[in-house]
């Protein structure tokens, strides 16, 4: 077999015209193109990579703030705690102190009720005791309490001790003493007070008994001085005699004291126990018409409760 040497040069030729041509227009695009699709694939890699470590990051970052966010709010929300219990504290500190003092204004007012209700009282129960006193002893004795209440008086001088009348007399020298008030330079009441012998008492003293008080004081203090004599219805029926600041005494404070005392213990004792709630009360009876002889029986108990037994004063005599 002859073999055509220029039939396989040319195919040799064509072979390479073909293999060039393939690598120029055929290998050589695909490789750019698997070259450029490598390059895209490794940037989007490197940026996925990059975005995950941004994301991690971001994550930490996140984390981190979070934790310093609990804590603020763990701090704040202590912090809040403990202003509320302090305000708490405060309040509470406050109402009990406004309850303490609206509590000790309560007693005070409650006091002062109580102090004028006694007073009061003690002025009515006087008043009363001395009206009823004045009637009867008028009525049964043919005198006023007047003059034996001045009679009392003069009888607590008579029985002073000795020392007491010595005691009594140089304090009335004393009181002579004292410079008398001149129209130029008028004597104030303090001065009016230790000047001479002031007699008080709780009534106006007819002259009749004045005299007597005056003669009493002369014979048994045996001076000259003079004697005033002064209206003072606070002493509660009673007279004293000042001289130079020194009193001696004769009134029945005592005796109201002691029945001021009992009435207090009256008030202060339980009462009668209150009805049950939810009880109806009784319903009254209609009063039966009165007839004659009713009528005298309640009269004539009314003069009994109007008409309380007369106590023996006794002179409650202290000298100051």
């Amino acid at each position: 077999m002859l073999i055509d040497w220029f039939t396989v040069i040319a195919q040799i030729v064509n072979f390479l015209i073909l293999v060039w041509l393939l690598k120029r227009f055929l290998y050589q695009p695909i490789l750019r193109a698997l070259d450029a699709r490598e390059k895209r694939i490794a940037a989007e890699l490197a940026a996925a990579d990059a975005k995950k470590r941004e994301a991690e990051k971001e994550r930490d970052e996140f984390r981190q703030k979070n934790d310093e966010f609990e804590q603020q709010r763990l701090v704040l929300l202590g912090r809040a705690s403990a202003e509320a219990h302090a305000e708490r504290q405060r309040l509470i500190t406050a109402a009990r102190t406004d309850a303490g003092e609206l509590r000790a204004q309560w007693e005070e007012a409650l006091k002062r009720e109580y102090e004028d209700l006694r007073a009061a009282l003690s002025r009515r129960i006087g008043a009363e005791v001395f009206a009823i006193t004045r009637k009867v002893l008028a009525d049964l004795a043919d005198t006023t309490l007047e003059a034996h209440m001045a009679d009392a008086f003069i009888e607590r001088l008579r029985a002073l001790s000795p020392e007491e009348k010595a005691n009594l007399v140089s304090i009335t020298r004393l009181s002579a003493a004292a410079s008398p008030a001149t129209p130029a330079t008028p004597a104030t009441p303090a001065a009016a007070e230790t000047a001479g012998i002031l007699i008080r008492s709780a009534f106006d003293l007819p002259a009749t008994q004045q005299n007597a008080i005056k003669a009493a004081i002369k014979e048994i203090l045996d001076t000259r001085i003079p004697v005033r004599f002064e209206t003072r219805p606070d002493l509660i029926s009673g007279i004293e005699l000042i001289a130079n600041g020194h009193k001696v005494t004769w009134n029945i404070a005592g005796y109201l004291a002691s029945l001021e005392e009992e009435i207090g213990k009256l008030l202060k004792s339980p009462g009668e126990p209150e009805p049950e709630a939810g009880l109806e009360p009784e319903p009254e009876l209609e009063a039966e018409p009165e007839t004659e002889t009713s009528v005298k029986e309640k009269n004539r108990d009314k003069k009994k409760l109007n008409t309380p037994d007369i106590p023996n004063l006794k002179s409650s005599e202290h000298i100051r």
